[in-house]
């Protein structure tokens, strides 16, 4: 058993390693939902799929109803990625999705379980829009 200061380095230390934020999660959560929505699929790890699903689903659910508020909160989602010959993910959202999804109540996405990444054996999902 091991008696003293545990993950100190240097003289100030730091006590607890914690390299993975919530902050973060979210902010990859809002990166891969905005992909999602421009390219309409994406590849993830097994434990983003059920952030990003719930994500996805919330965003359409605003798409569908479609008031000025709505909008707003989609805009504080979704980011704006330039991309060369396609629509912003926010016209896209409103315009298309929402009447491709207007008959559904839910599922609006498809979980295609991959091989295992190559470098850490990471277990990977695709995900793409239900037709």
């Amino acid at each position: 058993m091991q008696i003293g200061r545990k993950n100190v380095h240097g003289k100030g230390g730091v006590r607890f390693k914690t390299p993975y934020t919530s902050s973060k999660k979210k902010a990859q959560v809002r990166n891969l939902v905005t992909e999602l929505v421009i390219y309409e699929k994406v590849t993830v790890t097994h434990s983003m799929v059920k952030p990003v699903i719930k994500e996805f689903d919330h965003l359409v659910t605003l798409a569908k109803k479609g008031d000025l508020h709505s909008i707003r909160q989609a805009a504080s989602i979704l980011k704006k990625y330039n991309v060369a010959n396609k629509p912003e993910a926010l016209d896209k959202l409103f315009k298309d999705l929402s009447n491709r999804f207007a008959s559904r109540n839910g599922g609006y996405l498809r979980v295609y379980k991959l091989e295992n990444r190559k470098g850490d054996n990471a277990s990977v999902r695709m995900l793409t829009l239900a037709d």
